[in-house]
C-alpha cells in the first residue's frame, strides 16, 4: 500500500487526505497546532465558542457533492440552518437594507431601489446561474496544468459565454446603475480576494450562489464542518498527527523521501502540501528544488488579510442580524486600499457576525457572541496600537448604527491580525485568504498544484488552484488526491 503524507489539517489538506484513504492510500495527515481546522479552527472562552476565520456557508452543493464521495451527506454530520435574512447591509446613518431568502422578495428590493432592476436581476442570475453550473461542475475541478484541458470546442465556447475577459465592474453595469445595487452584488468579489475591477465577470457566479442558492449556518459554528471532515477522514483510515510541525522536507534525486518535523521523521510515498504554499516553497525545500523564486511570490496580487475581534458580551443585542456588512465607508477607491495599497485604510468598510442571534449554543444565557471582521491590505505593520484605533472606530459606527452600547458589556475579547496569520499559519505577507482571483491569476496562471522539480511534491489549498474560500480549498484536495491517483495508477 503506498503512502501519502498530508501537511496540514485545513479544508484542503482534510480533502485530500481523505480522498487519497478512500483510494487506497495509507495516509498520515500532520498538523502544526494541536486540534484541526486550519484558518477554521475555533477556541473556547469565558463560556463562548468562537470560529476563528469562515464564517459563511455558500455553495451548499459543494459540500453535498464532498460527501457523497463517500456515500455521505453532511447531515451526518452537522445541522444545517439557511439565514433569513440572508444578511443585512448598512448603507449610512438610518439606512439599511435585509437581503431576503425568498427570490420574490429580493427581485421586489431590487425593483424598489431601482425602477426595472428587478427583471434585470432575473437576467442577471440567469447568466450568473449558468456561470456557475459551468465553472462549478467542469472548470474548477480541473488541475489546470495543461491548456489542453480546456482544448474542448464545447468547453472553450462555455468559456467565451461567461465573460472571462469582462471585469465583473463593467459587468455589473450593464445590468444595474444605482450606487446600492452595484455595492450589493460586488461584494461577494471580497470574498475572491479582489476588485470588481480586476475581477473576471466569470465570477457573478458567487452571486448565484450568494442570492439563489443561499447563506446557511452550521448549528454550532462553522468549525462542525471540520468536525465531521475528520470524522470522516477517520472512518476512511486517515492516521492524524497534531503538535507536528513540519521543519524540512528532504530531497534525494528528484524525491520527497522524508519529512521532518521537531521530534520524527516520517517516509513517503507522496507528500501533498497542504501548508502556505509560499512557506512550503521557499523555507521547507532547498533552493534548488523550489518551485518558485522569491521574484514570483512578490508579483502575485495577494487576496487582503483581517483584523478580526472576537467579543463576548454580557447582555443580547436588539435588532442585530447574524450576518451585517457595514458599507457605510465609502466603498470604491478605498475598497481598492484594501488590496492593493500597504496601508492602513482611512475610512474602512468592516463586517459583523452574531452568531449567538442563531446559535444559543454559543454563548452562555443571556449573552452575545460577536466577530468583527476588518478587511486590510497584506503585508502591514501590524501593532497593538493599530489595533485598538480599529477597534474604537468599527465599536463607534456599530454603536452608533445599533443604537447601543457595547463596549460597557464586554466580558471578553481578543483581536487577531497579520502577525498571527504569519505565527499560526506562516501566511504570506500575513494574507488571510490567499492569491486574488484575477485574470492573470486564474486557472494555469495560478501556482502549480505539482512540484515541477520534485516527482512526488504536490500542493493543495488557496494558493493554487481553484482558489480561496472554504468550498475551493475543499475542492482543491479533491483535485489533487485525483491527480495523484491518476498517476500513480
Amino acid at each position: 500500500m503506498h503512502k501519502a503524507l498530508v501537511i496540514g489539517a485545513g479544508f484542503a489538506g482534510l480533502s485530500a487526505a481523505t480522498c487519497l484513504a478512500q483510494a487506497g492510500w495509507n495516509v498520515t495527515l500532520l498538523e502544526k497546532h494541536p486540534t484541526p481546522g486550519g484558518r477554521a479552527r475555533s477556541f473556547a472562552a469565558e463560556g463562548f465558542t468562537f470560529d476563528m476565520g469562515p464564517s459563511w456557508y455558500w455553495m451548499p452543493d459543494v459540500f453535498e457533492r464532498y460527501f457523497r464521495r463517500f456515500g455521505k451527506r453532511p447531515s451526518d454530520y452537522y445541522d444545517l440552518i439557511r439565514l433569513d435574512p440572508s444578511y443585512r447591509v448598512v448603507f449610512g446613518p438610518g439606512d439599511a437594507v435585509d437581503l431576503p431568502a425568498d427570490r420574490a422578495a429580493l427581485k421586489a428590493l431590487f425593483e424598489s431601489i431601482e425602477k426595472g432592476s428587478g427583471q434585470r436581476l432575473e437576467a442577471f442570475l440567469k447568466e450568473a446561474a449558468y456561470k456557475y453550473h459551468v465553472g462549478i461542475n467542469e472548470l474548477v475541478y480541473r488541475p489546470s496544468r495543461s491548456v489542453r484541458e480546456f482544448a474542448d470546442p464545447r468547453l472553450l465556447f462555455d468559456m467565451l459565454r461567461m465573460h472571462i475577459f469582462e471585469s465583473f465592474h463593467h459587468h455589473a453595469r450593464r445590468y444595474f446603475t444605482h450606487p446600492k445595487l452595484l455595492q450589493l452584488v460586488e461584494f461577494p468579489i471580497l470574498f475572491l480576494g479582489a476588485v470588481p475591477e480586476n475581477t473576471p465577470a466569470l465570477y457573478s457566479l458567487m452571486n448565484y450562489a450568494d442570492m439563489a442558492l443561499g447563506t446557511w449556518y452550521p448549528r454550532g459554528g462553522m468549525h462542525k464542518i471540520v468536525e465531521g471532515m475528520v470524522q470522516l477522514a477517520q472512518e476512511q483510515g486517515v492516521a492524524f498527527r497534531f503538535g507536528e510541525e513540519v521543519t524540512h522536507i528532504d530531497v534525494r534525486q528528484g524525491r520527497a523521501t522524508e519529512v521532518r518535523t521537531a521530534t520524527n521523521v516520517y517516509e513517503a510515498d507522496v507528500v501533498v502540501a497542504g501548508a502556505d504554499y509560499h512557506h512550503v516553497d521557499q523555507h521547507l525545500l532547498a533552493a534548488e528544488h523550489r518551485n518558485y523564486d522569491a521574484g514570483y511570490w512578490d508579483q502575485r496580487t495577494m487576496a487582503p488579510s483581517s483584523l478580526l475581534f472576537y467579543l463576548g458580551l454580557n447582555k443580547k443585542l436588539e435588532n442585530v442580524r447574524h450576518h451585517t456588512l457595514f458599507f457605510d465607508a465609502p466603498f470604491g477607491p478605498h475598497a481598492r486600499d484594501i488590496y492593493e495599497t500597504p496601508r492602513w485604510p482611512d475610512k474602512p468598510l468592516f463586517y459583523l457576525s452574531a452568531t449567538s442571534v442563531t446559535d444559543a449554543s454559543v454563548a452562555p444565557a443571556g449573552h452575545e457572541n460577536l466577530f468583527l471582521l476588518l478587511p486590510l491590505a497584506p503585508d502591514l505593520v501590524d501593532t497593538d496600537a493599530h489595533r485598538e484605533q480599529y477597534f474604537t472606530r468599527m465599536m463607534d459606527r456599530l454603536e452608533f448604527h445599533l443604537g447601543q452600547n457595547i463596549r460597557d458589556a464586554i466580558v471578553f475579547k481578543r483581536s487577531y491580525a497579520h502577525r498571527d496569520f504569519k505565527q499560526d499559519y506562516h501566511a504570506f505577507k500575513g494574507n488571510a485568504y490567499g492569491l486574488a482571483n484575477t485574470l492573470r491569476q486564474t486557472a494555469l496562471l495560478k501556482p502549480s498544484l505539482k512540484n515541477r522539480h520534485v516527482s512526488n511534491l504536490y500542493y493543495t489549498g488557496q494558493l493554487t488552484v481553484p482558489g480561496p474560500g472554504v468550498p475551493p480549498s475543499l475542492i482543491s484536495g479533491q483535485v489533487v488526491a485525483q491527480e495523484i491517483s491518476r498517476e500513480w495508477s
